[in-house]
């Protein structure tokens, strides 16, 4: 009899489980919208992305959603807490640790019965907490033979960085979970961060193609606030000959050398060899417009096979899923931390208010709920993410997370009263690549920017100006615009609890530490 009611509450869980749908939300670490040829951009006609591309074909694409923070900690904690960087702590990448203790989604989903892991990065600076079972990256991590952080400790593993994540997340699926709980399972790839190394069996696959420029690649800044032109994120002054293009002799005491080189197999360093000889007989004698216009090819032939790796990577986690049975009751999600440049306005990295970075790509497949090729234009934000997983559980949200939930969306409907302006905040500053602290409000098509700092404004028309090169803010014509986005802004202010002034919290080191050598050099001449 004890055996019969044994195998009957077993049963009995596992029938609960099959009714609460799976949530995988798997996460990457600065990947531009323009690298998924499902967006359309022309970049990724030369370096497409089938798997990706085929959540959008089965499920739904977001065109507009915009990050809180462009800048991969806050983001991350953002969408953990559903509140901004002001409420949840978490401001700056640097000299900080999150705050374990406050409430995030992951402990809600545990507290309603889900099963919660997270495999990767974690970027925080703190012990994951809210999960059953967590195995992540120290600090960015590495390409190469990665080392995870466990409840057990340290441990170091053969392979690449973005097949070992997938491993461990299909190892953890398939043995490791308890079948009788619904699962909510993060996995978090450090693929595409600088100094973005593919794996070997990608080193050269794009060293024959030559990519499209962005319009902006020489762009001069005029027409803007000091922001743009002060910035140290430019191809042309800010990557590195040793970690970010590879060409320099090999040095131990190099980032690449450490970061990648010495942890190599032998068979890998062959392949690794022969490529860096090739990058620097390329790379020989350019200089002047030649020579950005190389660096911008190289970048973009390491930035995008990081990128095939981990398209790679999606089709074999979805693969796994269908072929166990769990793809059919499971919510399946692609974003990324926020959005990068890829040579626009001659940049690489991310910060800015302006689009690239702060538009991050989002598609989601949900058998039998999302419509495919499903597209949504409504203003959505990371910030949504904690409520959007939680409505889908059927989870309480809590009082303090400020975003929406995305499922009546996710079911091709626009509530009456969806947002109309989103909220952003930048505080990094000093702190690398030195952009500007700003804030703004974004309405879909006008955007006004605050470099508090320098109490410099923008107000950019994405219709008239869709690579917002000229600040419209002293424009007469547009004088009732910066009006009523003035307003706009001070309203998603008061909603959204920012406190008043300028914020004091900003980092104490001087500039000079975070410029790179070259941005350095001319400083120090001028």
């Amino acid at each position: 009899m004890k055996n019969i009611i044994i195998t009957f509450v077993l049963l009995a869980a596992q029938l609960w489980a099959a009714q609460k749908p799976n949530i995988v939300f798997v996460f990457s670490d600065d990947h531009a919208t323009q690298a998924i040829s499902s967006y359309g951009f022309p970049i990724a006609k030369h370096a497409p992305t089938p798997n990706l591309d085929r959540i959008a074909t089965e499920g739904i694409r977001f065109d507009r959603c915009m990050v809180t923070n462009s800048i991969c900690g806050p983001s991350r904690a953002t969408i953990l807490t559903g509140r901004y960087s002001h409420l949840n702590g978490f401001f700056v990448n640097e000299g900080t640790a999150f705050d374990g203790t406050q409430v995030t989604f992951p402990k809600l989903l545990k507290k309603s019965g889900y099963q919660t892991s997270i495999i990767g990065k974690w970027h925080l600076g703190s012990t994951p907490t809210g999960f059953d079972h967590w195995e992540v990256l120290p600090g960015q991590g590495l390409y190469y033979r990665p080392e995870f952080l466990t409840a057990k400790g340290k441990e170091t593993e053969k392979g690449y960085v973005t097949d070992v994540i997938t491993d461990k997340a299909i190892q953890w699926l398939d043995k490791e979970r308890d079948t009788t709980k619904p699962f909510m399972l993060m996995v978090q790839h450090k693929a595409p961060h600088r100094e973005w190394s593919p794996a070997a069996k990608y080193l050269n696959l794009f060293n024959e193609t030559t990519f499209p420029e962005p319009s902006t690649l020489f762009d001069n800044y005029r027409g803007r606030t000091k922001a743009a032109s002060d910035q140290d994120m430019s191809i042309a002054m800010t990557l590195e000959d040793d970690k970010d293009l590879k060409v320099t002799t090999l040095n131990k005491k190099s980032i690449f050398y450490q970061r990648v080189y010495s942890r190599l197999t032998p068979s890998e360093k062959k392949v690794w060899d022969l490529n860096l000889e090739w990058r620097r007989k390329e790379y020989a004698g350019l200089k002047g417009k030649a020579l950005i216009q190389w660096k911008y090819q190289q970048y973009m032939r390491d930035y995008l096979a990081c990128i095939r790796s981990l398209d790679d990577n999606i089709g074999r986690l979805r693969t796994y899923l269908e072929k166990s049975g769990l793809a059919e009751n499971t919510v399946f999600v692609y974003s990324s931390d926020q959005g990068f440049y890829l040579g626009e306005h001659g940049w690489f990295d991310k910060r800015f208010m302006y689009d690239e970075s702060y538009r991050t790509p989002l598609l989601v497949s949900w058998p039998g709920v999302t419509k495919p090729g499903g597209v949504c234009d409504k203003l959505v934000s990371n910030l949504d993410f904690a409520q959007t997983f939680l409505d889908i559980a059927g989870a309480r949200s809590d009082s303090s997370m400020q975003g929406m939930s995305l499922l009546p969306l996710l079911k091709g409907e626009t509530p009456k009263e969806w947002r109309k302006a989103h909220y952003y905040h930048y505080y990094e500053y000093p702190g690398w690549h030195m952009v500007y602290r700003h804030e703004g409000i974004y309405d879909g098509r006008y955007k006004l920017i605050h470099f508090y700092d320098e109490n410099q404004w923008e107000l950019l028309d994405l219709k008239t100006d869709p690579h917002e090169l000229n600040n419209q803010y002293e424009n007469p014509e547009l004088a009732g615009v910066v009006k009523r986005m003035h307003g706009m802004l001070e309203d998603a202010k008061r909603r959204y609890e920012v406190p008043a002034g300028i914020p004091e919290k900003r980092n104490a080191r001087n500039p000079m530490h975070y410029y790179s050598s070259k941005r350095r050099a001319l400083i120090q001449k001028k």
